[in-house]
């Protein structure tokens, strides 16, 4: 106690063990992480709207819960090429500061309790490309990258174009 108020101290402090939960999904043979505060839905990808001039990395547009949300492929981002989707693709709808947004993964795997004494700061969150890439979870006989929705979506070339296109007045 410090004045009479409380001190602020860190949980770990405390020695109480603190855990993320996370929605694990699989890009490529890698698998990434998400904190599910982010996390509004997982969907399977379907009904897609194709829209033209916006970035390769957007496939296009979908309706989830009464809202137009753009479809970011992560793996294009990652790698530079589209996913083939197949049954087990899924769309994982995010809430960011910015917009919502559908993030289109190989496959969404399980949730995930991730003890924070895992994670381990990552040194690229300095490269611009890559800053959206938290931390790396060091698990038993894994480990999982987490991503940071939000700076994801500010890291993405083109995202004032989709910010304007998902601003404008759509047509029913």
């Amino acid at each position: 106690m410090e004045n009479g108020l409380v001190s602020k101290m860190k949980v770990e402090d405390l020695g109480v063990a603190v855990n993320e939960k996370a929605i694990i999904f699989q890009i490529g043979n890698e698998e990434y992480g998400i904190s599910v505060d982010y996390v509004i839905s997982i969907e399977k990808f379907e009904n897609i709207t194709l829209i033209p001039n916006l970035p390769p990395f957007v496939r296009g547009i979908v309706k989830s819960r009464g809202e137009l949300i753009p479809v970011i492929d992560f793996e294009h981002v990652l790698y530079g090429h589209l996913l083939q989707h197949n049954e087990q693709s899924r769309l994982i709808v995010l809430n960011t500061e910015e917009l919502s947004i559908g993030l289109l993964v190989k496959e969404a795997k399980e949730i995930l309790d991730i003890p924070n004494d895992t994670l381990t700061q990552i040194g690229l969150v300095a490269y611009q490309k890559t800053n959206y890439m938290s931390s790396v979870a060091n698990l038993e006989s894994r480990l999982i990258t987490m991503i940071d929705p939000n700076l994801l979506v500010h890291s993405l070339e083109g995202i004032k174009d989709i910010l304007e296109y998902m601003k404008e007045p759509q047509v029913n």
